[in-house]
């Protein structure tokens, strides 16, 4: 019995990372829309795909749009000046993404965190065929955090 079990774990197992696998095999995948949830609130992502063949990743919603005012917040901390005046649920996160069809992952891009003001180098894979796994960094220290598919 325990040897059977252990074989369907297994088997469970490997079939998780083949989907994983086959969801990273095609760089127009990302495209799509996905939910990030953080302590300060929730934010939804759209991927795209640009006429030179990149990705680009942009805010459509953010949980808490509209201050205590009742005025959209902006990207207040955006180190371009030019940008700061532009809606929280409109910010690029993400220009210039490319696919690397040999590591089956994007990268080769920045991205920015609009709630810390700070740019990061960006490397992102499927974690499995729902969840987007995305590492950002600094000089080699950095944090990885998931996106949830929405569509």
């Amino acid at each position: 019995m325990k040897k059977i079990f252990l074989a369907l774990i297994s088997a469970m197992m490997f079939s998780f990372a083949a989907i994983a696998q086959d969801i990273n095999s095609k760089g127009d995948n990302i495209i799509g829309e996905y939910l990030y949830v953080k302590e300060s609130g929730k934010s939804k992502i759209r991927f795209s795909k640009a006429a030179n063949g990149t990705y680009t990743a942009q805010v459509f919603w953010v949980e808490n749009a509209v201050d205590a005012n009742g005025a959209k917040r902006k990207d207040t901390k955006n180190p371009d000046k030019n940008l700061r005046n532009v809606d929280l649920d409109k910010v690029v996160l993400i220009k210039g993404l490319k696919y690397d069809a040999d590591d089956k992952e994007w990268g080769d891009a920045k991205i920015y965190d609009p709630s810390s003001g700070k740019i990061y180098s960006v490397d992102i894979e499927f974690k499995d065929a729902n969840t987007l796994k995305v590492y950002g960094n600094i000089w080699g220290i950095g944090k990885t955090v998931y996106w949830t598919r929405l569509k």
